[in-house]
């Protein structure tokens, strides 16, 4: 069964309430409190705002011994909590106990008012035992406010395999850039059994200088020994905004192990879609790292083909302790399905977006995660009538890397229960923004898996990229004749994979549509980060690999495809700065680059500024990508001269 949690509403945004109950420094202080309870004999519980669902999902209440639950809105009261009718507060006076226990955080404010309504004698418990220090809060006065729960879970491997393999994490302090004046990173390392290796804190660079936390030096500066777990990193002091983006590379002795992808997504959720199944000699893991301090039972997650009934679920046979890390080998659990089949994760809300690792035959790698699958969505029947005024509408948009050396494939993923069949086409794009070719792919059942080769498609049409390369998009093709023709949720998500054709090493990606670069807007769409739209804006960030003067095992160039999307005529050029920066997030040079509209751009970091510059921005540089005109959608990728490559998309701040 699911947590009984609240993690995201698309409403009213992210919960910290679990975050705060589930924080690592929180477990052991929840113990003591729930101990000391225990030992207080019979006891009364008040439950002012819902919290106490989420405090027994997480922690065992079992041992305590309660007489009553009373709440305040009249319309809870005779809701089964623990195990009983809750009851008005004003029987509370009248209550044989003698301690109180307040299911909620900033209790005072809520039991002061209240104190002429216990018995009395009555010694009052509450959540507040459990609060973080001071000196961790961004927002003292409010407890639960989003900024004080700035965190999130990273995969973090450093290990001795194959002359060994790590990972590495780069962000930007763009918190500096609303105003927080000293920012910190605080971060906790678990080991494969959940078992804490390693804490820290260290202080962020200045506003919008860059943040690497690598594997190898973790491991050096605490003597750790080998690991697989994940890192849980909480930002403090900060302002402006509560979530914790970054991109994170896996990298290794061998060529072979390069990856990248990034942010978890920190909110866990009850599903996620777009696991593919194995292609012929791959091994698919995913990685099931619980979120919370509390097991996961056995039977508690598990697989099934995208489309098949729940009760073909197959479930992971072991518990999973407090934030530790199991590999579920897909062919075991699956073992008669394969590409371009596709999963859904029940996951629970067990664990944020998790990470799958595809090995190769050739025992080459790659690292992509899966994404929520919405459960509180249905088809839009506006939608289908938009097309004379936002001309494309939803646009999912991802590049075509030069055909003469990579294969490029498509792959659409129904990524909300309620959709039951996606009407869509793909079009390929050179980077001029010209069309070159167009498919419908028709109205696809959720059942079907649908790879779109883009060589084929290509080939098919007769069509060449005069640049090189391009983008190919995908879209809602509505057909009023077909059955589900015209069903379609704005939710449109794709996983799209990528080979070198010397090398044989490949990346993979997925995201969502968006709608793109209109002067009209539909509920929220296109989405803009400067003011309602059109104030449609880039900030994307770029990280680079080491620098020349880095580590001299392998030499990484930073690859960059931006597309330019519109769902509408827009403007006809990009006005787009690149920005070389230094660690401490001063500008060492820039380029202004113009990208036609409908088009994209390919470019190596190494190819647009030179190698003095790149020495002068150093090992953690990164390149700022900017626009006021414009918004571009970004996959930034590490590459070595061998055909070894990975492939991400971007993110913004």
């Amino acid at each position: 069964m699911a947590l009984d949690i609240q993690t995201f509403s698309n409403t009213a945004g992210g919960s910290a309430l679990f975050k705060a109950l589930g924080h690592p420094l929180a477990v052991a202080p929840a113990h003591d409190l729930i101990a000391r309870l225990a030992a207080a004999g019979p006891i009364a519980v008040y439950d002012p705002a819902g919290q106490l669902a989420t405090f027994a999902a997480l922690y065992d209440l079992s041992g305590l011994d309660i007489s009553g639950v009373f709440v305040q809105d009249v319309e809870e009261i005779g809701d089964r909590r623990l195990g009983q009718a809750t009851r008005p507060l004003t029987e509370l006076s009248g209550a044989p106990v003698e301690t109180l226990f307040v299911a909620a955080f900033d209790a005072g404010r809520l039991v002061d008012p209240l104190r002429s309504l216990l018995p009395t004698g009555c010694t009052v418990i509450s959540l507040d035992e459990m609060r973080l220090p001071e000196a961790m809060l961004s927002e003292p006065k409010r407890y639960l406010a989003p900024l004080n729960f700035a965190t999130n879970f990273v995969f973090f491997r450093d290990d001795d395999a194959e002359g060994g393999r790590h990972t590495r994490l780069v962000t930007a302090n763009y918190w500096g850039g609303y105003g927080a004046e000293a920012p910190r990173l605080w971060a906790t390392l678990f080991d494969a059994d959940g078992v804490r290796l390693a804490t820290w804190e260290d202080p962020l660079p200045p506003a919008n200088g860059s943040v690497v936390v690598d594997s190898r030096e973790i491991r050096e500066r605490f003597d750790l020994p080998a690991f697989t777990g994940q890192l849980f990193v909480h930002m403090v002091g900060i302002r402006g905004h509560d979530v914790v983006k970054y991109a994170l590379d896996t990298y290794g002795a061998r060529d072979a192990v390069l990856s990248c992808t990034h942010d978890a997504n920190a909110f866990p959720s009850d599903l996620y879609a777009g696991l593919p199944a194995p292609d012929r000699g791959e091994r698919v893991v995913l990685w099931v790292q619980n979120s919370h301090p509390t097991p996961i039972p056995a039977g508690g997650v598990g697989l099934r083909e995208m489309g098949a009934a729940a009760d073909t679920t197959v479930t992971l046979d072991r518990d999973v302790p407090g934030f530790a890390t199991v590999a579920a080998d897909v062919s075991a659990l699956l073992p008669d399905i394969a590409w371009p089949r596709q999963l859904e994760v029940v996951a629970g809300k067990h664990f944020v977006r998790p990470r799958y690792e595809i090995t190769t035959a050739e025992g080459r790698a790659r690292i992509a995660h899966v994404n929520v699958e919405r459960v509180d969505l249905a088809p839009d029947p506006e939608l289908p009538k938009l097309g004379d005024l936002m001309g494309k509408g939803h646009i999912l948009p991802a590049p075509i890397l030069p055909p003469d050396r990579y294969e490029t494939w498509a792959l659409p993923t129904p990524m909300a229960t309620g959709q039951r069949h996606l009407p869509l086409a793909a079009i390929a794009f050179d980077a001029s923004g010209a069309e070159v070719a167009r498919r419908r792919l028709g109205v696809i059942p959720r059942a079907d898996s649908v790879a779109v080769s883009i060589d084929e498609m290509l080939a098919g049409a007769g069509a060449r990229l005069a640049s090189g390369y391009g983008h190919v998009e995908l879209i809602y093709d509505f057909d009023p004749a077909a059955e589900g023709g015209l069903e379609a949720d704005g939710w449109l998500h794709a996983i799209f994979r990528y080979r070198d054709r010397e090398s044989g090493h490949g990346a993979e990606t997925s995201f969502g549509s968006h709608m793109f670069n209109s002067p009209l807007t539909y509920r929220n769409e296109p989405q803009s980060y400067a003011g309602r739209p059109p104030g449609l804006t880039t900030r994307l960030f770029l990280r680079t690999g080491p620098s020349p003067e880095g580590p001299a095992d392998r030499a990484w160039d930073t690859l960059c495809h931006l597309v330019y999307p519109a769902s509408t005529p827009w403007h006809p050029h990009s006005a787009t700065t690149l920005s070389l920066r230094d660690r401490e997030g001063t500008e060492i040079a820039s380029t202004l680059v113009e990208i036609p509209c409908g088009g994209s751009y390919l470019f190596r970091v190494s190819e647009v500024f030179d190698w003095a510059d790149r020495r002068a921005a150093g090992p953690a540089a990164y390149v700022l990508v900017r626009d006021v005109t414009c918004r571009l959608f970004g996959y930034h990728g590490l590459a070595r001269g061998d055909g070894t490559f990975c492939l991400d998309h971007m993110f913004g701040f």
